[in-house]
């Protein structure tokens, strides 16, 4: 009984002293202890970019989206509450895009909407499945489309759109994030894109889905999606595309693979 006991503190100290170091090396490297449990489990079981990611790289995307959740207000709509791992999970999207950016958390838009399934908009008289409206600093997400987005990946994903148009009009909206995105790759990106979406309206490009050659901000989200989930056919469809928008986030999925 007695060596039970003393094996039992042994153990005891070592994992308290373990617990010490690791505290120690998330001061040291600036990381904050972040999200519970259960919410690392989620993201773990259902979030492939961050599986992907290298263990103290994994540490800082928890610790973004635990404060990414926490400066935003999730509101349900039609349902009846927004479960913590949903926010978990619709955090993570908007942390997976601006993950090459030091501290850019979509600070304009603090209010996330949740349906359960699409919803009808006053603003165009139509059913969507997600918007962003930055007249009331809003995102607003179907639930079941954000999830069959992440269920697979075929370049078509609701939150990585979304977050996409957020992030594009973060850049510009005055506040603290304001000009994040470099001035060049910009320019350049918009004299690629504006000659794929000739080539999209015109049916010669198969890569983009149709929708892509709608206008500059549309195309930027469907290049997102594809930038994330189908980064190699996109860097094969068009190189020089692909790494500027590379340059644009400030990170390259292909890398992660």
């Amino acid at each position: 009984m007695l060596w039970f006991l003393l094996i039992a503190v042994i153990i005891f100290g070592v994992v308290v002293y373990r617990s010490h170091l690791f505290q120690q090396f998330l001061a040291a490297e600036g990381i904050k202890p972040s999200l519970n449990k259960e919410e690392l489990y989620s993201l773990q079981k259902h979030f492939a970019y961050y599986r992907a990611l290298p263990p103290k790289s994994q540490r800082i995307f928890a610790y973004r989206v635990n404060r990414f959740k926490k400066l935003t207000e999730f509101v349900p709509r039609h349902m009846g509450e927004v479960t913590s791992e949903m926010e978990v999970l619709i955090s993570a999207s908007a942390v997976q895009i601006a993950f090459g950016f030091a501290d850019v958390f979509l600070a304009h838009f603090d209010r996330i909407i949740v349906y359960p399934d699409q919803f009808f908009s006053t603003a165009d008289q139509r059913y969507h499945k997600g918007e962003v409206n930055p007249a009331m600093a809003v995102i607003v997400i179907s639930w079941r489309h954000f999830v069959e987005g992440y269920a697979t990946e075929e370049g078509l994903n609701l939150g990585l759109h979304e977050m996409a148009h957020a992030l594009q009009l973060e850049n510009v909206i005055m506040n603290d994030e304001f000009g994040f995105m470099d001035e060049d790759a910009i320019k350049l990106w918009q004299g690629l894109a504006s000659q794929e979406m000739r080539l999209i309206r015109e049916g010669k490009s198969t890569f983009f889905r149709s929708y892509a050659g709608t206008n500059h901000a549309e195309f930027f989200a469907v290049a997102v999606e594809n930038f994330f989930e189908r980064p190699k056919e996109f860097s094969e469809h068009h190189s020089a595309l692909y790494k500027t928008l590379a340059d644009l986030l400030q990170q390259d999925p292909l890398l992660l693979r």
